[in-house]
């Protein structure tokens, strides 16, 4: 199958579907953070705990992105 087919596939798919095939990309793609990408990751979650109320809920994040890219 090419990839043309396979992503002409994929959008028939539920957003259930989709979710699982994104998890299991990411379970193929585990590890391949660089160095300076976990040193920024270290980095950012120093920051929250020095400042919880730095964030907010992931609804509210996710209202965000779907508000921002229309979904």
């Amino acid at each position: 199958m090419s990839k043309g087919e396979i992503l002409e596939e994929i959008a028939k798919l539920t957003p259930a579907e989709r979710d699982e095939i994104r998890q299991r990309l990411d379970e193929l793609d585990e590890g391949v953070l660089t160095t300076e990408e976990w040193a920024l990751i270290d980095k950012r979650i120093a920051e929250h705990h020095s400042n919880p109320k730095s964030a907010i809920p992931w609804d509210q994040f996710r209202a965000r992105l779907d508000h921002k890219f229309g979904r």
